[in-house]
């Protein structure tokens, strides 16, 4: 009888935490920076947005790329090779000359990024027993929705004392002291094959692609959920431009809604006891379309303010993130050989989402009436697909 396998060396936990959080933090951070750097390079707030947009479009396609071929070469060396693509990126959003040189450099700062987002969870459980497993990743996932709410004060901060380029610099810095650390103490922890089988990927992301309930809760999940990067992108030309706040109550604000976020997950977690999947994904949903909808009347009317705004988001956000959870499991359900495959092509259509989200944000004269309007319309289009999907069978148990 062969004795159980035995899980490989270790990484450290806070290693892993700032391998995962390098990618999430390189995006919120600049948000507050976003005016300064338009009027230091001339640019409208459209084209400063798309430093967003092409950001979270490169964590997208990420997230179908690190994932096969770590499966083949290796988590390490994918992880270093990320990393050190996404200190170097740094580096040039730091000299960048132009708005057209920082928005591409970003786009490569968030290929490299991405890295750590798509295997510091592989890693994690690539290192633990089943036991311990879950407690690694929920400190993982945590800490995914901690960067993001503090990235933005942290980028305020580091603006208003050294300028808005300073933020690429501490980001390259992060980026080499992580490597360095990786390099260091992180053990190869997954079992390449040396081999990567495109056919096979390829086939199980054309099955994937061509199930119609799948696409529902892929495109619905993205639209109820990464759909708030609109308003995220939006919000420096809102909060300070429009509403005349400080940069400093712009980070407060960003942060509030993360906690509403992690606040709709608790919350789905103790609802699922009572509430049948299928409800908890249109009723998360409709709060959030309802609080859209309620701020793009507010704007049309001109009667918007921080309190409204804050309060009417942190309301989308509790509602998104309640769906976020139950839309993930249905649609991991819907193919349940294909799990790790779907799970790659669910986060690949999140971030697609988000990043057109925030492409339409960037469009018109108004930031916040665009961007409220995007919300409203992804809403509108996440129940939609939520209820398409609904309304099929598993092919799994077909």
């Amino acid at each position: 009888m062969q004795s159980p396998v035995t899980p490989v060396r270790k990484a450290p936990l806070w290693l892993l935490v700032m391998v995962t959080i390098a990618g999430t933090m390189a995006m919120h951070m600049f948000i507050p920076a976003l005016p300064d750097a338009a009027r230091h390079f001339g640019a409208s707030s459209g084209q400063m947005q798309q430093t967003i947009t092409v950001y979270i479009l490169g964590l997208a396609l990420g997230q179908l790329i690190y994932g096969p071929m770590s499966d083949a070469l290796g988590r390490r060396p994918l992880l270093l090779v990320g990393l050190c693509l996404y200190t170097v990126a740094s580096l040039a959003a730091f000299l960048a000359p132009s708005a057209n040189m920082l928005i591409g450099a970003r786009l490569i700062q968030a290929l490299g990024g991405c890295a750590g987002l798509a295997l510091g969870r592989a890693i994690a459980r690539d290192t633990a027993t089943p036991e311990t497993a879950v407690g690694s990743l929920a400190l993982l996932n945590l800490m995914m929705m901690i960067g993001p709410g503090i990235a933005p004060s942290i980028g305020s901060g580091l603006d208003a004392l050294f300028g808005w380029r300073i933020i690429f610099a501490v980001l390259a810095l992060m980026g080499a002291l992580t490597a360095i650390g990786v390099w260091r103490l992180l053990p190869e922890t997954g079992h390449p094959t040396g081999k990567l089988n495109w056919r096979t990927v390829r086939n199980d992301y054309r099955t994937l692609l061509g199930s119609p309930q799948f696409l529902g809760f892929a495109i619905g999940g993205g639209s109820a959920t990464t759909s708030m990067y609109a308003f995220i992108a939006a919000a420096p030309f809102i909060f300070i431009e429009q509403l005349h706040t400080s940069k400093a109550q712009l980070g407060i604000y960003l942060g509030v809604l993360m906690a509403g976020m992690a606040a709709g997950n608790a919350l789905a977690r103790q609802l699922i006891k009572r509430w049948p999947l299928e409800r908890l994904i249109l009723g998360g949903n409709m709060l959030s379309l309802g609080c859209a909808a309620a701020l793009v009347v507010l704007t049309l009317l001109q009667l918007i303010n921080v309190p409204a705004v804050v309060t009417l988001m942190l309301l989308f956000t509790l509602g998104s993130g309640m769906t976020s959870p139950a839309a993930l499991s249905k649609a991991l359900g819907v193919h349940s050989d294909l799990t790790g495959s779907a799970a790659g092509v669910y986060g690949f259509s999140q971030m697609a989402v988000g990043g057109l989200c925030t492409l339409g944000a960037s469009l018109g004269s108004s930031p916040a009436l665009s961007a409220f309007a995007v919300l409203l319309i992804a809403c509108v289009v996440g129940q939609l697909g939520f209820r398409s999907a609904l309304r099929m069978k598993p092919a799994s148990s077909a």
